[in-house]
């Protein structure tokens, strides 16, 4: 299946070591602050929606209460805006009292009583994004050691107000100054995204070696032309960034904005899809106490999810553009198994996509298919044409088992890598 693509794609990533921290082995998954809520801090006029203790106490009781931890969200992490504007009397970040009057060490208990961990951000400039107090280079040890101090389990390192020279000191040195303080924390760079995410400029290879994670690109905003944005860039540039990513060491699109104000169920279904195929983390950016049951079962797909979640952690690829507006979609899964999703870019009427396995360069046999959104389940033979209907803007995801194990030895990152990738591997497609 895809043989070139995938001798290509091990290749490269057989060369990239991770972050020796042990984290992340799959994509992380949870609860992002940032695109529902923003730095919306009125939290007089309105207590409810306000970046506060409150809100992600809420976020976690709603996580652990509504079937989401047992599907792997996790994480709640806080985004920009949660600090004081001055660090105290021996020169630590301190929380802004009036919002997190319990401190952020109390909040990562009640996280952590509920089996959920807690991320913070920060930033390596002299200042956030939102204006708050950054970390300068001269402050990096002293704000690692406070955040494992809180017992926050993952930080984000952004990058506003900093220089490329800053940045290429600072992202290594908060990666040892974390993993010095002994605490297990998930490490999230943006370092990428601020110098065009791209080779040269950016050393994947080094960069896998100091973060879990890393944004690349743009930040996502509510609405499709944003989504749509951040594919194109991601699959336009996929033979520098699909090999970049493995166990431990992820691409991050941004968060799924899937139950908010700008995405249809087709759209949504589409990020979710299309996040999986990428390896990408999934931290929803929506309001877990009011979300529709449709936005909710789309997150809680436990197919695509384990789809997402695969135990190889090799990132997929687009295989083809079709001149009708359908792309096709491949990601290599545990198992000799693989997803395949049809994705329609036209904007009028569903439209009857024709192919067959074999066109699509699947080896011969008769292959169990699994519709990621319908459940339903088909058997199909390599040679046999089939005729999938895309909605506008939507997507058609396939779980495909292969019909025999191949011996693929030579084509694997390594064989104990593999041997590993197969003993952790859960089947969520038969649960």
């Amino acid at each position: 299946m895809h043989f070139s693509l995938l001798v290509f794609a091990c290749v490269l990533c057989g060369s990239t070591l991770a972050l020796n921290n042990g984290l992340m082995r799959t994509p992380p998954m949870g609860w992002l602050a940032w695109e529902r809520f923003r730095c919306d801090i009125d939290c007089q006029n309105d207590p409810k929606n306000c970046i506060s203790e409150n809100l992600f106490m809420d976020m976690a009781d709603r996580l652990s209460e509504d079937g989401w931890r047992e599907l792997g969200y996790v994480y709640i992490n806080i985004d920009d805006c949660w600090s004081s504007m001055e660090r105290d009397e021996n020169g630590r970040l301190q929380p802004d009292p009036k919002r997190f009057p319990g401190g952020i060490h109390k909040l990562a208990r009640y996280m952590h009583d509920r089996g959920l961990k807690l991320g913070i951000y920060g930033d390596m400039g002299t200042h956030t994004c939102g204006g708050y107090p950054g970390t300068t280079l001269d402050k990096i040890q002293i704000d690692a050691q406070t955040f494992a101090d809180w017992e926050v389990d993952m930080f984000k390192f952004d990058g506003c107000y900093s220089n490329a020279t800053e940045q290429e000191q600072g992202y290594p040195l908060m990666s040892k100054a974390l993993n010095a303080t002994g605490r297990p924390i998930g490490y999230s760079c943006s370092w990428p995204a601020y110098v065009g995410g791209l080779p040269p400029k950016v050393n994947y290879t080094q960069l896998g070696e100091i973060c879990n994670l890393w944004r690349n690109y743009d930040d996502i905003q509510d609405s499709w032309d944003s989504v749509l944005n951040i594919i194109d860039w991601f699959f336009d540039n996929q033979d520098a960034l699909q090999p970049a990513a493995g166990p431990g060491r992820w691409n991050d699109p941004d968060m799924l904005i899937i139950g908010d104000f700008g995405l249809s169920l087709d759209q949504s279904r589409s990020q979710m899809a299309l996040w999986s195929i990428m390896a990408a983390p999934l931290f929803m950016s929506n309001d877990l106490r009011t979300i529709s049951s449709g936005a909710q079962s789309i997150l809680q797909n436990k197919i695509a999810i384990g789809i997402n979640q695969d135990a190889m952690g090799m990132a997929g690829r687009r295989i083809l553009k079709e001149k009708s507006g359908i792309e096709v979609f491949w990601r290599p899964l545990s198992n000799n198994a693989s997803a395949l999703v049809f994705f329609s870019r036209r904007t009028d009427m569903p439209y009857r996509y024709t192919s067959s396995l074999r066109q699509l360069n699947f080896t011969t046999g008769s292959y169990k298919i699994i519709d990621v959104f319908t459940g339903k389940m088909a058997s199909l033979k390599d040679s046999t044409d089939f005729v999938v209907s895309v909605n506008p803007s939507g997507v058609v995801m396939w779980y495909v088992s292969a019909p025999a194990r191949m011996n693929l030895n030579h084509l694997r990152r390594g064989q104990e890598a593999h041997r590993v990738a197969e003993e952790n591997f859960i089947p969520y497609v038969f649960l």
